[in-house]
């Protein structure tokens, strides 16, 4: 039984394809997963696949160049934003504005369209990403903010290019971006396991995706003790500024009460502001957010004592165990307060979950404003307008099951819409899933030491028959065809262009594939077999890998602009599926072809050490933020140290336990 994080697992698979060695192997078979907090793992982090990925060079100037253009840009004017899926559309005035400035004639053109995504990515880190919501700015970096939890997700990064327009706008120093060296879905790696099962308290919304997803059935199991939890309706203001006023009163009001009070936020800036007010009026009172995460354990020990007081973002909303102090449930247990609607009802019920546990008492309101994210880009339009109609004063809350319902409905579409988010990625991730499943399938042969004689040999003999399709058919060239041909066995003063060129290509072709199977058992005899065998491993493991990072690379751009194809009236997925299988067989054939090339040149200098599981300063990346687009937007992060079961950063081959880290 092996314990660990979702990402950690879903890595070691990733880096235990990247390895030379099958000693340098970490994970066995992949038999049953149980996962805590199912929900948060398989539905809310499976919107951003797991990335290895390291550097790659561009040109880091043209980020601060846009940062000084996004400013002079006006809402309505220069640009429109669709707040349902968080996304920024330039209008043709904003085009203009942007083409003066970078002294093009049109950004669209063939040799201007690189520029648009760095325009792209200005545009959302300037006006849809903000400072201590999505990210905080720490020791001169910027760090993602994960929105389900509030805690910092160290190191990860966001791709496209969007990283590094928040860096620029935030004024630290830009980092490279980088070039995917793995990736995979958690779909589709929790799909690797024979069983899967999990448990949370709050799957019941989303069992239809469980079952769609991963074919599990949610079975609800019963309280422990009947739970006696008092939820009011939601509260409803005209403002953000009457909503956190009226949420200070009710903390003043259950605090005198000798109470505790959880105040649950969906940001750290959030948090900090109903603080100050708090601060104002004298309420003594603890902040947790990832500014505070250190201090957590003993917050949150300190969080059911008698009117204790503390404003926490979503850190403090799963998994949370607040122990009530003496007292406490006799005067009515925790109280929770939330301050927004969060896009997931599921977050909410995390949230109310806190109070009432084991069958404590404990009441729970939830505070709303249509200046909220939620209600301005999912609540009904007849909403806003009810408190107008009816003349409620400044600060007068509206409460109505009504309303609650309203928002919980507004809440069922955001699910929904992230649902279809998630079944996109999955849909697209197929398509490389197959490929992976191949790929990795080849190295897991190489790496079991298989002989590779008859696949090597095969490749060369399909090679040279694919070259005399090429050049000896209809329009017969001789003389490239031996170049060709020369390139992968060593023709030396044998075969003539004149001879090629007077006889059948099929009897040409079968004498050079006789005379190549030759060479080679010539090059076996020089060699010797168990060294062929190496160079064998070593040709084929390599070219894989050097290939199919570049696959993945091409396929990522081709799934960028796919969407396009809809204005043409093709289905996007269908077109996407026919030309990843298109590049999928260009792979092959490339394998096929740089192994054939390399097979009877290759020759041992030395004992080679086997390389590293994974390249040097590579990246992972992974799930912690909501992209809120159209573009996906990953999270990255550098490795942080070597794992014990890593190969040893010293180079010996060796296992890091049984090297360095033996010492350490």
């Amino acid at each position: 039984i092996t314990y660990g994080t979702n990402n950690e697992f879903g890595f070691d698979y990733l880096r235990d394809n990247m390895v030379q060695t099958e000693a340098d192997r970490v994970q066995g078979r992949r038999h049953y997963a149980i996962v805590d907090e199912a929900d948060s793992v398989l539905i809310d982090e499976a919107r951003t696949p797991l990335i290895i990925s390291g550097r790659q060079a561009e040109d880091l100037s043209l980020y601060p160049r846009f940062r000084a253009l996004v400013p002079r840009l006006d809402r309505d004017v220069h640009y429109t934003i669709e707040e349902r899926n968080r996304s920024v559309h330039l209008t043709e005035a904003g085009i203009e504005v942007l083409e003066r400035g970078l002294g093009v004639d049109n950004i669209f053109s063939e040799e201007n369209f690189r520029l648009t995504r760095y325009m792209e990515a200005a545009l959302k880190a300037h006006i849809i990403f903000q400072r201590d919501r999505d990210y905080v700015v720490r020791d001169g970096q910027v760090i993602i903010v994960d929105e389900f939890t509030g805690r910092l997700m160290e190191g990860r990064r966001w791709s496209d290019g969007l990283h590094q327009a928040v860096e620029a706008k935030e004024g630290v120093q830009i980092q490279q971006e980088s070039i995917t060296y793995a990736t995979i879905t958690l779909q589709n790696f929790f799909r690797l396991y024979e069983k899967l099962a999990g448990m949370t308290g709050t799957a019941v919304t989303d069992a239809e995706e469980f079952h769609e997803i991963y074919k599990l059935d949610v079975l609800v199991i019963p309280t422990h003790r009947p739970m006696v939890r008092d939820d009011a309706p939601d509260l409803v203001y005209r403002s953000q500024r009457e909503k956190f006023n009226a949420v200070v009163g009710e903390v003043m009001e259950r605090h005198e009460e000798g109470r505790p009070v959880l105040v649950g936020t969906v940001s750290i800036e959030d948090s900090e502001l109903i603080a100050d007010l708090l601060r104002r009026r004298g309420v003594d009172h603890e902040v947790l957010n990832a500014k505070q995460h250190q201090r957590e354990a003993t917050i949150i020990a300190r969080a059911g004592e008698p009117g204790a007081v503390t404003i926490a973002t979503n850190m403090a909303g799963r998994g949370t165990d607040i122990k009530l102090g003496e007292g406490v449930a006799a005067a009515g247990g925790l109280h929770i307060i939330g301050t927004e609607r969060h896009e997931s009802r599921r977050v909410d019920n995390q949230l109310r979950g806190r109070s009432g546990r084991q069958g404590d008492p404990g009441s729970s309101r939830f505070f709303v404003s249509f200046e909220d994210d939620i209600m301005r880009r999912f609540a009904p339009d007849w909403l806003p307008n009810v408190m107008s109609k009816l003349g409620m004063e400044e600060g007068m809350p509206l409460e109505s099951k009504a309303v609650t319902r309203a928002i919980e409905t507004a809440q069922g579409k955001v699910e929904a819409y992230h649902f279809d988010i998630r079944k996109h990625v999955v849909d697209y991730d197929d398509v490389m899933n197959q490929h992976r499943d191949v790929i990795y399938g080849e190295r897991d042969k190489v790496l079991a030491g298989e002989s590779l004689r008859e696949t090597t040999l095969g490749m060369v003999e399909d090679e040279l028959r694919a070259l005399s399709d090429e050049h000896l058919g209809e329009a017969k060239d001789a003389d490239a065809f031996r170049l060709a041909a020369d390139t992968v066995a060593p023709l030396g003063n044998d075969f003539p262009v004149a001879e090629i060129a007077d006889r059948p290509a099929e009897d040409v072709v079968e004498e050079i594939v006789d005379y190549a199977l030759d060479r080679y058992e010539e090059l076996e005899r020089d060699q010797g077999d168990d060294v062929q065998r190496v160079i064998e491993r070593t040709v084929l493991l390599r070219t894989i890998d050097a290939l199919w990072v570049q696959h993945l690379t091409a396929v990522d751009e081709l799934r960028q602009g796919i969407g396009l194809r809809a204005y043409g009236q093709a289905n996007p997925l269908v077109t996407y599926k026919r030309e990843a299988h298109d590049m999928w067989e260009q792979l092959l054939e490339n394998i096929r072809s740089t192994v054939a090339r390399q097979l009877f040149h290759a020759r041992p200098v030395e004992i080679p050490r086997p390389r590293p599981a994974v390249p040097a300063g590579a990246r992972v990346s992974g799930p912690g933020t909501e992209n809120g687009g159209a573009a996906t937007a990953t999270a990255t992060r550098v490795v942080p140290k070597v794992g014990r079961n890593q190969p040893c950063p010293c180079g010996s081959g060796k296992k890091y336990k049984r090297c360095h880290g033996r010492a350490a």
